[in-house]
């Protein structure tokens, strides 16, 4: 069977229409087994023109031979055999695998700008960014020298960082990174309850209770 989610009695069904020589004949029984076959897969309904979805499976279960007046285009064995194109992927070239493609795109970005504040303050920002994500993979300390060589290598020389420009320290950022992570661990267990006070607390009442 093609398609085996309708069963082998549709399957009987469609092959014994294509022995009825009545063109007439034959198209009421195939909507007729239409309508079965919607019936046995009601999550088709769910997806859009569900009946169109109905007619090309029953082609496909007929090997293409089923002659009937269909309400939709008939597909072909051609175009349904049909090999998706190949996708062109993006190159994995990346020189600093730990900062990602993304910030090589901002990187770009920054390149187009004009000369001046604007500027300036971008590239810090990106320098910070590089600082931040070479810190997450590496925890020994990084220099604003080496940042800034990176962010030269990567913009083809065309950033540079203002020796003036003081970045983030190493030991702020880190211990943000392990805040974060601690607080994450410790926000995402569920709180114990003390069973044993509430069960003592409710044995003293009771006693309180027998006192009176």
């Amino acid at each position: 069977m093609n398609i085996s989610e309708y069963g082998r009695n549709i399957q009987k069904m469609i092959e014994h229409i294509m022995t009825i020589e009545n063109r007439e004949k034959r198209n009421q029984l195939t909507r007729a087994t239409i309508q079965v076959m919607g019936q046995l897969n009601p999550h088709l309904r769910d997806i859009n023109d569900f009946k169109h979805k109905l007619w090309d499976h029953l082609f496909i279960m007929s090997n293409f031979k089923l002659d009937v007046d269909s309400p939709y285009p008939i597909p072909s064995e051609e175009i349904l055999n049909k090999k998706p194109e190949r996708l062109n992927y993006s190159s994995n070239n990346i020189k600093f695998r730990h900062y990602g493609r993304h910030i090589e795109s901002m990187i770009e970005k920054a390149c187009e700008f004009e000369e001046g504040e604007e500027k300036t303050a971008l590239v810090k920002l990106i320098a910070n960014h590089l600082k931040k994500s070479y810190l997450i993979w590496n925890r020994d300390a990084v220099t604003d020298e080496e940042i800034a060589s990176h962010l030269k290598a990567l913009s083809k020389g065309r950033l540079i960082l203002d020796e003036n420009i003081k970045l983030s320290n190493s030991q702020d950022i880190l211990s943000k990174n392990i805040g974060m992570n601690i607080g994450g661990a410790s926000g995402n267990q569920p709180k114990k309850k003390n069973y044993q006070q509430k069960k003592q607390g409710t044995k003293g009442g009771f006693h309180k209770k027998q006192k009176k």
